[in-house]
């Protein structure tokens, strides 16, 4: 029973591709940096390496994993309670992105350590657009919204607690694909929503934003329907997306929609300065 490490996702994902494929609602955070570091560039989330490990027990399976891109915290996906200790030995760690057990677990290792936040995966159930739904209707973004949608996206990191250091990659790369989805009313854009490539059969909801001078109408509540419903009827199998537990506004959204609660996680500092 041991962990082994990379920097070559590609190794990665040849050992433990298959044991996260076969769970892809809980390690939808795994598979889908993974998939950004494989298409795009390694340095996609910073200049520092990435660090990719996995866990095999004592039947040789892969059944623990984890992914880091410096600056942030490593995510874990799936990991048993008998690979945490080791995990701490094997490499250091500024704190952790994991299921609430795993992450309760290593945190009671760090005295001092700072819950940042509380995110709850839900997986998209029957789906139940707003009837009556907002004036307008939805539209692929194109090239012409990118200001507009840098700007969205660099607002939604200050509103939640990110960085938006990659809002440019992320427009740029969602947009090139179509993964980006925009509500319009009387010729306003007023509302956004992305979805990830389809990875292990799961489609992940994200960027779900509306500026604070157009909130309050159901415009994020149309545009997510709109881009789960295209996502199942693209063939999607899971359709998934992350809330924080601070924003019941929010929580309140997806549920009217039909998306059913999975599971949370935890962020969490080890060390604060």
């Amino acid at each position: 029973m041991t962990w082994t490490f990379t920097d070559d996702v590609d190794v990665f994902l040849a050992a433990a591709g298959p044991a996260l494929a076969a769970r892809p609602a809980e390690n939808t955070l795994l598979l889908t940096i993974t998939a950004t570091l494989r298409s795009e560039v390694p340095q996609a989330y910073g200049p520092e390496p990435p660090v990719m490990g996995w866990w095999r027990g004592a039947d040789g399976e892969v059944t623990g994993t984890l992914v880091r891109t410096p600056p942030f915290v490593p995510v874990l996906g799936a990991v048993p309670a008998e690979a945490l200790l080791p995990l701490t030995e094997a490499i250091p760690l500024p704190g952790v992105n994991a299921d609430r057990a795993t992450a309760t677990a290593l945190a009671a290792r760090w005295p001092g350590h700072r819950v940042d936040a509380e995110h709850r995966l839900y997986r998209l159930g029957a789906l139940v657009p707003p009837d009556p739904g907002p004036v307008g209707g939805a539209r692929p973004a194109t090239a012409a919204d990118r200001a507009l949608l840098v700007g969205w996206v660099r607002a939604f990191g200050r509103e939640t607690g990110q960085s938006g250091a990659r809002a440019e990659q992320i427009v740029d790369t969602y947009t090139a694909r179509g993964g980006l989805t925009v509500w319009e009313t009387e010729g306003v854009a007023v509302s956004m929503a992305g979805a990830s490539r389809r990875i292990a059969g799961a489609v992940r909801v994200s960027a779900v934003y509306t500026p604070p001078e157009h909130r309050g109408r159901g415009y994020a509540a149309a545009v997510t329907a709109e881009v789960s419903g295209a996502a199942r009827a693209e063939g999607a199998r899971e359709v998934l997306l992350f809330t924080d537990l601070a924003n019941p506004t929010s929580n309140g959204v997806y549920r009217r929609i039909g998306y059913e609660a999975v599971s949370d996680r935890l962020l969490i500092t080890a060390a604060p300065e």
